[in-house]
């Protein structure tokens, strides 16, 4: 943490901001709590803050009542009662014109809007400025080390082989006669995690025909529905192995369970993968040219491709996510429809690529891999490619 702490206060410095003060209320600033390094099972009944100036001691505000900072370097100051918590505030404060919290102006980035109004409000009456810690945040929660890289490649390897192995699971049901729907093609999915010692957020998704549709279906055991021949069936599946700095992988692929695809599907499929391209492709052209690429122009890359073969309508969600020890990361995300993400592209830091066209009471199709911004400036593909639709049936 000292380490983080002086390159913290040069990052403060280059950007001409007097100090980060990170607040939390019973764990309701979850990216200060893991910037903290503050344990998932440390007790968050009260307030704290903690102030990292640019030049200086950090110090800590903490309740009388528990004092979950005792971890970190810095003066600690213990307040009783309201009063003595403003009394504090304003003592280190004084003098200081421009603050970061984890705040987005206009709620644009609403991952990171974290400090709520009351509290932005107390912090604003004592005449200073408050800015987005979101450049922070992501340099400092959201870039990898070479350890948890490595984790990050072994997780899409696993990924891969496990989607490949479900298709092979499902053909041979099918081929067996035997009855099998969404819902156990998602506990397969499962238990196939458990087998490679790894551990997931959420249930993986297996959503058949119409189901596809919905971008976020999730199979219900008494509603699920049988797949049969000649259906279209999307997976989505992603998790980490069981590390708690382990960083996740997340892919998406689509089959048919025929010996071939319908013209229909084969055309939305090529879309998306020329859309998938497109935004890849530009990522690695500016890197490669050393310049600076931000989330959004990411996004309209993929975007640009599907609006103009017609389906910009059918395309519902942003192109990708940041990807950290969480599958939906706190850096920046591919985003330039549900929200604007000017944050930058950084070196070492992980996203999804998942583009998709989704027709109501047809079909959907969206096809996900994930990008590494290695710490070497290089631009590695993980989870797999997938080129053309899986046929299960030759």
């Amino acid at each position: 943490m000292k380490q983080k702490l002086e390159d913290i206060q040069k990052e403060l410095q280059k950007l001409q901001i007097d100090g980060w003060l990170l607040y939390d209320f019973r764990r309701s600033n979850d990216l200060a709590c893991k910037f903290l390094e503050i344990p998932f099972n440390q007790l968050l009944s009260r307030r704290f803050f903690y102030w990292i100036p640019s030049q200086g001691q950090p110090v800590k505000i903490v309740s009388s009542v528990e004092d979950p900072l005792k971890h970190l370097p810095g003066i600690s100051l213990a307040y009783k009662g309201w009063e003595s918590l403003d009394f504090y505030l304003d003592q280190i404060l004084q003098n200081v014109q421009v603050i970061a919290m984890e705040y987005s102006p206009r709620n644009a980035i609403p991952y990171l809007s974290k400090v709520d109004a009351g509290t932005l409000e107390l912090v604003k009456d004592f005449g200073v400025d408050v800015v987005s810690s979101c450049d922070l945040l992501q340099q400092f929660t959201s870039v990898l080390t070479p350890q948890q890289i490595n984790t990050h490649i072994q997780a899409g390897i696993i990924l891969d082989k496990i989607a490949e192995d479900t298709w092979l699971w499902i053909a041979r049901h099918l081929s067996n006669k035997q009855t099998i729907n969404e819902y156990d093609v998602q506990q397969y999915i499962l238990k196939e995690f458990a087998t490679y010692r790894c551990v997931t957020s959420d249930p993986p998704i297996c959503a058949v025909n119409t189901n596809s549709s919905n971008p976020h279906y999730n199979p219900q055991s008494l509603t699920a529905k049988n797949i049969q021949e000649g259906d279209f069936v999307l997976i989505d599946l992603w998790c980490k192995l069981d590390r708690e700095d382990a960083i996740y992988a997340d892919i998406t692929r689509v089959g048919v369970a025929s010996k071939s695809m319908t013209p229909r599907q084969q055309e939305i499929f090529r879309i998306v993968r020329d859309a998938q391209e497109n935004a890849t492709q530009l990522v690695k052209k500016r890197i490669a040219l050393g310049q600076p690429i931000q989330g959004w122009e990411v996004d309209q890359a993929a975007r640009s491709v599907i609006t103009e073969a017609g389906y910009g309508d059918y395309f519902v969600h942003r192109t990708g996510h940041s990807i950290d020890t969480s599958d939906h990361g706190s850096g920046a995300n591919i985003d330039n429809l549900e929200t604007q993400d000017l944050r930058y592209l950084l070196p070492g830091t992980c996203f999804s690529i998942e583009p998709g066209i989704y027709l109501p009471n047809e079909f959907g199709v969206r096809l996900e891999y994930d990008l590494l911004f290695d710490l070497d400036h290089t631009i590695k593909i993980t989870g797999g490619v997938q080129n053309q639709i899986k046929v299960l049936f030759s």
